[in-house]
């Protein structure tokens, strides 16, 4: 089952530069938000996690391509598709659209990590069953040969 979530995001001028396009770090920006949105569509909030857990999802890979420029006051579209499930990360395909056109395109893996020691432990159970329950065999955790 491959299932896409989208966010839409309005370019303000604070994500431009002098050339009136957004600045490339936006774009993550851009898609840290699609990603919080993506987990609370799904039923989780970060906060709540740490609460209830005592975790963090946190990047530790990125890759991103930059296809076309977006200007001020487009509308975009952010989507969160996941690729691949780990025991302790997620690895998900992220795109920026203006419409069809594809304005940039990246690979980003979290990992959930202990609140207090930084260090990658287990996604809690809940959150991995509904991953699994939402995504089906994506979702299964990868396994090592």
């Amino acid at each position: 089952m491959n299932k896409i979530f989208s966010l839409p995001v309005r370019v303000y001028y604070e994500d431009t530069d002098t050339g009136g396009v957004v600045y490339h770090s936006n774009y993550l920006n851009f898609m840290e938000r699609a990603r919080t949105e993506w987990l609370r569509a799904l039923g989780f909030e970060q906060d709540e996690l740490l609460r209830e857990y005592g975790v963090i999802f946190a990047v530790s890979a990125v890759s991103v391509a930059f296809h076309k420029p977006a200007r001020f006051n487009e509308l975009l579209s952010v989507t969160v598709a996941l690729d691949r499930r780990g025991a302790a990360s997620l690895t998900l395909k992220q795109e920026v659209r203006r419409g069809d056109e594809l304005l940039a395109s990246g690979e980003v893996r979290v990992a959930c990590l202990d609140a207090q020691r930084f260090v990658p432990v287990a996604i809690p159970a809940r959150v991995a069953d509904t991953v699994l329950a939402t995504y089906g065999a994506a979702a299964a955790p990868a396994r090592r040969a």
